[in-house]
This record gives structure tokens, C-alpha cells and sequence, in this order.
């Protein structure tokens, strides 16, 4: 299942309440406020089309590594700076914070990946917050994830460490794709379009491979995104 990472780092939270909310919405990732329904599912979705995470399953590696950055930053925060950081809090605002992007997105079947829905109409910074409090969620809990949006102003730690990881990994997602997008600018030239065919290389073959392939031999990875292109 393609959130098994995101349920290991879930089970780290120890406080009930907490774990309890994280449990709740990856069990049942919709918007129970809502008629409307998502185009594509959880495990499609891009974090964001075009920018960072563009490709299929992007939304979920970008939640798995917000988190697991922001757990680290709050023990390196302690390590040095000796401040004490609610770490369930944070694995748990972490987690949440985007889980409701997919709603946002639909399959374009012209430029490859994914792009905006015309007929939605709510933000998933806004989503998540309605859908924690329907769902009976701490408020701190709630805070910290409006706080990691930039919907509120920071007054607590937590919602800062979320924040600042999440930036972290859109800035760096952003980075190495684009890094990724430009070995590939050439294929262009044959018709084959380097988004689409990126991004179907990572459905096959995952983001990882395709960035080992390029420190170990742009040439390499290249050509076997040019044999894919011919089968597309």
C-alpha cells in the first residue's frame, strides 16, 4: 500500500488523542464536510503539479519526508538548543498537514501528470482544518497545522518546526527535479515530452532510481528514459 511509510511514522505518536486523529484520516483520507469527491486518489496525487513532488505519488513522499525531517529537527532543536518539543505533535501536524491536496488535482492526459481542478473550490491548507475539527481533533493539534500553512501566526513550536520542514522539502523536491527535468531537456527535441516521461518513470521505477541514475550517469538515465518514451 502505497502509505505504509506514512503509518510507521504514525505509529511513533504516543499520545492516544494524537495517534487517534492520524489513525482516523489515513484509515479514511476524504472530506466528510463535503459532497464532493476527489478525481484521483491519494496514492496518484502530485504535491504539487509543476512545482515540487510534480509526479505520481509525489503528495505521499513529500508528507513521509516533511515528517521525518520535522521529527529530526525537533530532536536536533533539543540537542542543542535544549527546548522541549512536543515530537507526537509534530510527527502528527506533519503527516496532516497536506493529506487532503489530492482533492485539489486532476489527471492531464495532454502535458502528462497531473494539473488544478477547475470546479474546486477549497484550498487544502482550509480543507484540513475543517476536517480536524469535524472530526473532533485537539485544538492544538489543529494549531499546529494552520500554523504550518501560514494561516495563523506561529505561537507555538511545533507548528514552526512543521513549517520549516515542510519548506525544506518543497524547496529541495523542487530543486532536484529540476536538476532531473534538465539532464532530460533533450529528449524534447525526439518528442518526447521530459515531464510525462518523467513522471513515468518514477510510477515504474521510483523517484530514487531515477536520481541515483543521474549522479551515477546522466547518459544512462537518459537513454532509458528514451526507451521508455517509445512506449508511451
Amino acid at each position: 500500500m502505497c502509505i505504509d511509510a506514512l503509518w510507521n511514522v504514525a505509529k511513533e505518536i504516543k499520545k492516544e488523542n494524537y495517534g487517534r486523529i492520524v489513525s482516523n484520516v489515513l484509515s479514511d483520507p476524504r472530506l466528510s464536510f463535503t459532497e464532493a469527491k476527489p478525481l484521483i486518489d491519494l496514492c496518484q496525487a502530485p504535491a504539487a503539479p509543476r512545482k515540487h513532488h510534480f509526479f505520481t505519488g509525489g503528495l505521499v513522499l513529500h508528507t513521509l519526508s516533511v515528517a521525518l525531517i520535522a521529527k529530526r529537527l525537533a530532536e536536533i532543536l533539543k540537542e542543542v538548543y535544549g527546548i522541549n518539543i512536543n515530537e507526537d505533535l509534530v510527527i502528527a501536524g506533519a503527516l496532516l498537514h497536506d493529506i487532503f491536496k489530492f482533492y485539489q488535482y486532476i489527471s492531464d492526459p495532454v502535458n502528462g501528470g497531473y494539473r488544478a481542478r477547475d470546479d474546486w473550490y477549497l484550498s487544502h491548507d482550509y480543507a484540513i482544518v475543517a476536517e480536524l475539527a469535524k472530526r473532533g481533533a485537539p485544538d492544538e493539534l489543529i494549531r499546529v497545522v494552520s500554523e504550518a500553512h501560514g494561516l495563523a501566526p506561529f505561537s507555538t513550536l511545533e507548528g514552526f518546526v512543521v513549517h520549516l520542514a515542510d519548506s525544506i522539502d518543497a524547496r529541495f523536491g523542487e530543486f532536484i527535479q529540476s536538476m532531473l527535468v534538465s539532464k532530460l531537456k533533450d529528449i524534447e527535441k525526439e518528442g518526447c515530452a521530459s515531464y510525462k516521461a518523467l513522471d513515468e518513470f518514477v510510477k515504474r521505477r521510483g523517484l530514487k532510481t531515477a536520481v541515483e541514475l543521474m549522479q551515477q550517469s546522466s547518459e544512462k538515465l537518459v537513454k532509458e528514459v528514451k526507451e521508455l518514451c517509445k512506449q508511451l
